[in-house]
């Protein structure tokens, strides 16, 4: 969740009620009698009216606002805690905040990230179709991807590609579609489209350790030992971090057994 937003937007409801409750009494105020057959007691007692009317509209809006303010700090309260690895913390104010403004596709996504930190996938998964029907058309990257890994672990592998391919098509540069496909491929043991999508992963960033174990992976399981050392080999001329050196180191090792 974007804080600058939320504040700003929160900042122009608040702006706009106080505006608009301004505008409604000032036009109570400045109305006239304007026939003879009217007392001036009646007339005040219709403005009386009028001012009620007006009290309680403003009234339902602050509470409105109310609200959009408390889902919108529980929200942030979530992110927080996701931050902190609190993530029981986070599911609960991330819940809340789905409870308080429950069409609001931004509060899913929250309890989402929760739920999943917290392997509670198939409730996660369980929450999608809600989710994708407040987005409508729109396409959230991390969300598609997230919700790509939880259908990949619970072994609901036809509900993969829909949602990776839907990110390929928004954004073909962005590599993590490719290995969560791989990754699927492989499970489905169909290791030539595995390695087919690692590999396209590998073109666009030759420097992603889960690729490079995947495709290397990929061709131990299809008996090509000497395959899945020369990829770990290339890696020597590569610049990766010293845990995934080692993690590589290992898996030459195990290879070569």
């Amino acid at each position: 969740m974007d804080k600058t937003h939320f504040l700003l937007t929160t900042a122009q409801k608040t702006l706009a009620l106080l505006f608009l409750s301004l505008l409604c009494v000032k036009a109570a105020g400045s109305l006239r009698v304007r026939s003879a057959e009217k007392t001036s007691s009646n007339w005040a007692w219709i403005r009386g009216v009028l001012y009620v009317v007006i009290a309680v509209l403003a009234m339902m809006g602050a509470r409105g606002l109310g609200t959009d303010v408390s889902a919108g700090l529980r929200a942030l309260a979530s992110e927080r805690d996701v931050r902190h690895t609190q993530f029981s913390r986070a599911y609960v104010n991330a819940l809340r905040a789905v409870e308080l403004r429950p069409n609001d596709p931004m509060y899913w996504r929250e309890l989402s990230v929760a739920k999943f930190f917290l392997n509670q996938y198939e409730s996660a998964v369980a929450d999608e179709p809600a989710y994708r029907a407040l987005r409508a058309e729109d396409v959230d990257q991390e969300a598609a991807m997230r919700y790509s890994y939880l259908h990949y672990a619970l072994g609901q592998y036809s509900e993969v590609f829909p949602l990776t391919q839907a990110v390929i098509q928004y954004n073909p540069g962005y590599s993590l579609p490719y290995i969560v496909e791989g990754m699927t491929y492989t499970a489905q043991k169909k290791y030539a489209h595995a390695e087919q999508q690692y590999r396209e992963a590998l073109r666009y960033d030759p420097t992603l350790e889960d690729a490079v174990a995947g495709l290397a992976h990929v061709h131990y399981l299809m008996g090509d030992v000497g395959g899945a050392l020369e990829v770990l080999d290339a890696t020597s001329k590569l610049s990766f971090p010293p845990e995934a050196r080692k993690h590589f180191n290992d898996l030459k090792v195990l290879y070569a057994q």
